[in-house]
């Protein structure tokens, strides 16, 4: 496209139509998710064994060509839910990731071997800087470990993926050395990670360009690449990397992981569906799941995502300056460049009120991407009547919070709010008195506190103790008006554990003890199921 050429010509068309008659072999890229391995790495994004098996079961579903279901050497729970995965993966190759130790390898081994295509993606740092302070080892003895793991890799799969940790930050040479041993021990995909997001697009694409024209056996193995965001630049640095000649790209919903994330998968997915143009690559990704996968790994890792993400965020396809709706209504392209509903967005919003029926709020739910079963959804639709009757109007984020709230909160609950009472005002201090659930037992306490917050936590401790550290207390209003639900968050710590929980209400401080009581939950069961003997949290 020459320079001042605006997207949508006659001559961006033709490029298009050219490009799409080149060869959907060398055209295609795989979309490896890491979801449920890198994303669930994020502090307080832990997902239990039936939530992973959920997001699993959507990724399989909507084209996703590798899970890397999880890291099976990291726990018993992981390798459990690594092998139900496998199990019952259709179309998905299911991938575990391990260390470059022969026990590593042999438990990743163990747990895909059920599936139907199974990948053991193996690893190890090749930095100077990992080696020397991580790793304390020389390079002969990295590059000898490159040799073996692969080698080790094979007895148990054909497809092995081998990384370099770190490998933006690796010298050239030692880089080289490295992918040359991993594809002759028999290594089928390469992967050279911008582990620490310190790379740019220029540098990335050049790296994949150098290392394939100098290794000599290169043609012999897919190159990944596996890009964070700590600079803001993951999906731009994964697609230079295709460009560069990969054709692998890892990646995670909603862009969860560690530190600032990693690439998302929803915006590559959809910046190829977009730009053919100048990407001129496909996917096995079906679009219209894109919004449906967010809102669920949304909702199981309690990470709210941000208003204006690109692709599935809530202002993704809104349009507020009086311009800009004059220019939709004209014509939708003036201000959109994606059709909502080819990423599951209805561009319409329906109204819903205290006077409407069963069928049209599970229209309503459809539409939002959400599919209950029955007790899930009469749940849901009593809780949508009371809120209805608070409410004048219930909007379409009215009925996400609330959906999404009772599934942050379902499961095996020790404890929950039954009824909760605050007395507050200039005076001080303020006071509440809480009565809760617990083991089926019902046992109500008060607490004064420095405000209306403070005291209902305290209250709750007293029904609960425990020595939880509040991390993170957040509160926003899902939609506007005086009427509006507070939406809040909660993060807990202790042991070294970390636990996140959200609460809807109209009432704040309802949904701030509901949040800390789903927050506490979770923490209950993680450090449970470290410690079946412990029992940190118990009722008073």
């Amino acid at each position: 496209m020459t320079a001042g050429t605006p997207a949508g010509t006659p001559e961006d068309t033709k490029a298009a139509n050219t490009n799409s008659t080149v060869s959907s072999e060398a055209e295609h890229v795989r979309i490896f998710d890491t979801t449920l391995r890198d994303g669930e790495q994020s502090p307080g994004a832990s997902m239990t064994f039936e939530e992973k098996l959920q997001v699993a079961e959507l990724l399989d579903e909507m084209g996703v060509d590798i899970i890397e279901a999880g890291f099976p050497i990291a726990s018993t729970g992981d390798f459990e839910s690594v092998q139900e995965i496998a199990r019952r993966s259709k179309n998905s190759i299911i991938a575990g990731l391990s260390r470059a130790a022969f026990n590593d390898i042999d438990r990743c081994g163990e747990a895909v071997k059920p599936a139907r295509q199974s990948r053991i993606h193996t690893f190890i740092s090749t930095s100077p800087i990992h080696m020397k302070y991580k790793l304390q080892m020389e390079p002969e003895a990295v590059l000898q470990h490159v040799a073996d793991s692969v080698g080790r890799a094979r007895k148990w799969v054909d497809d092995v993926e081998w990384s370099a940790e770190d490998g933006t930050r690796t010298e050239f040479e030692f880089l080289c050395r490295c992918v040359e041993a991993a594809i002759k021990a028999g290594a089928t995909t390469i992967n050279i990670p911008d582990t620490v997001g310190y790379t740019t697009p220029l540098e990335y694409k050049d790296l994949f360009e150098r290392v394939r024209a100098n290794v000599p056996n290169s043609d012999k193995a897919v190159f990944s690449v596996h890009c964070h965001n700590d600079l803001g630049l993951a999906v731009a640095n994964s697609l230079a990397g295709v460009a560069g000649g990969a054709r692998q790209i890892e990646c995670t919903i909603n862009g969860l992981g560690e530190r600032a994330g990693n690439a998302a998968l929803e915006e590559i997915v959809m910046a190829i569906r977009t730009r053919h143009d100048v990407l001129p690559y496909t996917t096995s990704i079906k679009p219209h799941y894109l919004m449906r996968a967010s809102k669920l790994v949304s909702a199981v890792t309690n990470f709210p995502v941000q208003y204006n993400k690109a692709i599935v965020g809530k202002n993704a396809f809104a349009h507020e300056s009086g311009i800009h709706q004059d220019g939709m209504l004209k014509n939708a392209e003036t201000y959109e460049i994606m059709k909502p509903e080819d990423v599951g967005v209805k561009a319409t919003s329906l109204v819903m009120g205290k006077h409407s029926g069963r069928h049209a709020f599970r229209e309503k739910l459809s539409d939002l991407g959400f599919e209950l079963g029955d007790n899930a959804f009469a749940d849901a639709f009593r809780r949508f009547k009371d809120l209805a009757d608070r409410k004048k109007n219930v909007y379409d984020e009215d009925i996400e919070a609330l959906v999404e709230d009772e599934i942050s909160t379902r499961g095996d609950e020790m404890a929950k709010v039954i009824a909760l009472t605050v007395i507050a005002g200039t005076g001080g201090p303020q006071k509440a008195i809480i009565t809760m659930e617990v083991d089926g037992q019902h046992i109500t306490k008060e607490a004064n506190g420095d405000g209306p917050v403070d005291a209902t936590f305290k209250a709750i401790r007293t029904v609960v103790p425990h020595d939880a550290h509040l991390a993170l207390y957040q509160v926003n209003a899902v939609t506007e008006g005086t009427d509006a639900q507070a939406e809040v968050s909660v993060r807990l710590e202790a042991g070294g554990r970390i636990a996140t929980g959200k609460g809807a209400d109209t009432d704040t401080l309802v949904a701030s003890a509901r949040a800390y009581v789903s927050a506490m939950n979770r923490l209950a069961q993680r450090m449970k199921s470290s410690n079946p003997q412990g029992g940190a949290l118990k009722a008073s």
